[in-house]
């Protein structure tokens, strides 16, 4: 059997939910590039041309018409071979996860995702009916095997039964597989067994880019039949990665016993090319530049997909303010991001200089506003209300929440973006003011415990050669400053111990049972989980953040607000 070469170009694409006809143009630009490099075949992401996930819009008949208006119209105008995601609908108006196969001025056919995830952020069952076979496509005497993203992860999935291997000269999977710390080891280990599974070499096209708390991050893979990567596109950001690779025609024929069916595009032998090229494996990402990537590309795209031309950060001093403005001028350029601090009568001379050394250290323009007058103003008008009261923690929320209207009047007036600088530690036990800190547009860090800040903050001056974030800042006990020597662990146990309760309690959903005999104080995982529990009216009213663990609040953990469980027996 002769060797031939599939020259495959990777479109790792960044598409726009929604924007139908702009994701086209970059699509057919895309193609046009394949043609010139003499691809033989341009691969593109799960849902490429509608966005993914398009959500509630697939309800609407003139979203899914106008994607498939435009799928024809690339086909019309396209020579060389494509497979590229979109929403295919039949004739009694199902909707389908759809990869259409096309080119030479032709749809040749839309296959149809069999496994419809519905766990986590995913909720395709909502939208979507499965899809009836597999399918092969036969490129002379090649044939390469066609799957949409789940397909490849269950392996209850007919790629795996001991019949379909051996069948295909190569697998193909495209995909729109969101980000978690640590999700491209569990791709490539699975994508390994599979490629072993099916005696083949396996081409994996993902997604890239921002998607409200969603972050899609590459890192497309082209792995050989025996599990050895021999592609790695780059994390984060958008690539068109060329792959030439030798290939034999598959050693048996297809016995698929009805689960798979067949097409054939007439005439579409594979180029002779000699040369054999692939991409050199792009440097491996630290666990800190991993999440900080995935932060930087989450906020940019949810500011400039949604419109905005700049930002405002609150600073205070403190580390979680300052992580965010790193972020944001990153992700936007300084001139794009305008810091807001807002001294109190409890504002420490330390903070407030933290907060303007920050500001210069990231050549921000800053905007001081002090608060003092407003609060007090605000005490005289509510002393009558709250006579014979002692001071509480009305009066902390009541600074905070000063500050929120202060930051969404600045929004208000230039429209900008308020950037909130909670994070998942604060978020999962209510430490926040509600109408106060947690007053904003996007909520960058929502998702990353206190811990990880300061190892994110450490990582930026790594980075910088330098200390953009003050080593003070660092350095201090965090504290909200809403009264005289307050800190934070004055109502939280320590950080390390919070965040490993809240992994256990929160990501992995352990009874506190478990997790008491894993040596946490039982009284203290009461009270935690009390907090948690009891706070999710705050995480409801909280905006979008960038999801970077397993299982982050909102499209991943749906707790009721009202809600009498005891989680310890």
């Amino acid at each position: 059997m002769k060797t031939r070469v599939v020259r495959v170009c990777l479109g790792q694409f960044n598409a726009t939910v929604g924007d139908i006809q702009a994701n086209a143009d970059r699509i057919l630009c895309a193609i046009r590039e394949a043609e010139k490099k003499k691809a033989d075949l341009i691969l593109f992401p799960e849902l490429a041309l509608t966005g993914y996930p398009p959500e509630d819009l697939l309800f609407k008949k003139k979203f899914v018409s106008d994607n498939i208006a435009a799928l024809h119209a690339i086909a019309r105008k396209s020579s060389t071979l494509a497979v590229l995601g979109f929403v295919d609908r039949d004739s009694a108006g199902r909707r389908y996860n759809a990869a259409a196969v096309l080119g030479r001025g032709r749809l040749f056919h839309a296959y149809h995702k069999l496994m419809l995830p519905n766990y986590g952020v995913f909720d395709e069952q909502r939208y979507f009916h499965p899809g009836q076979k597999g399918l092969v496509v036969g490129l002379g005497e090649h044939r390469f095997g066609l799957t949409i993203c789940e397909d490849v992860w269950r392996t209850d999935s007919y790629l795996y039964r001991p019949e379909y291997a051996g069948t295909v000269s190569f697998l193909v999977n495209i995909s729109a597989s969101p980000y978690h710390r640590g999700k491209q080891k569990e791709r490539v280990h699975m994508l390994q067994n599979l490629a072993r599974s099916v005696r083949a070499p396996v081409f994996y096209l993902n997604l890239v880019g921002g998607q409200d708390e969603l972050v899609f991050d590459g890192g497309s893979l082209v792995l050989d039949a025996t599990g050895k990567v021999l592609l790695e596109a780059e994390r984060f950001s958008e690539e068109m990665c060329l792959i030439d690779l030798p290939l034999k025609p598959p050693p048996k024929k297809p016995t698929h016993c009805g689960f798979v069916e067949s097409l054939e595009i007439p005439s579409a032998g594979l180029a002779h090319s000699k040369k054999v090229f692939w991409a050199a494996k792009p440097k491996e990402l630290t666990a800190e530049e991993e999440v900080y990537r995935a932060l930087v590309l989450g906020t940019r795209d949810y500011v400039q997909k949604n419109g905005f031309r700049k930002v405002l950060v609150g600073v205070s001093g403190g580390i979680d303010s300052a992580l965010v403005s790193a972020i944001a001028v990153d992700a936007l350029g300084a001139d794009a991001v305008v810091a807001v601090t807002m001294p109190s009568q409890h504002t420490s001379k330390e903070t407030l200089r933290d907060s303007k050394m920050l500001a210069r250290n990231l050549g921000l323009r800053c905007i001081e506003v002090s608060i003092k007058k407003l609060y007090a103003a605000y005490s005289r008008v509510l002393a009558p209300a709250f006579e014979g009261f002692r001071e509480d923690s009305t009066e902390e929320n009541l600074q905070a929440r000063i500050r929120g209207n202060l930051l969404m009047a600045l929004s208000n007036k230039f429209g900008y973006l308020v950037l909130t600088t909670g994070n998942k530690s604060e978020m999962a036990t209510g430490y926040c003011t509600l109408y106060g800190d947690m007053a904003g547009g996007f909520a960058t860090i929502k998702d990353v415990p206190k811990t990880l800040v300061f190892r994110l903050a450490r990582f930026i001056n790594r980075k910088k050669g330098r200390a953009i974030i003050p080593s003070s800042i660092i350095t201090r006990a965090p504290s909200a400053e809403l009264r005289p020597n307050q800190k934070d662990q004055d109502s939280l146990p320590p950080y390390p111990t919070l965040d490993a309760f809240l992994e256990k309690y929160i990501e992995k959903d352990e009874d506190l049972d478990a997790i008491a005999a894993e040596g946490f104080s039982k009284n203290l995982a009461v009270e935690l989980a009390r907090k948690v529990d009891g706070n999710e009216y705050k995480r409801r009213q909280a905006p979008p953040g960038v999801k970077i663990t397993p299982k982050a609040f909102g499209r991943d953990r749906r707790m009721p607000i009202t809600n009498r469980f005891k989680p310890l027996s």
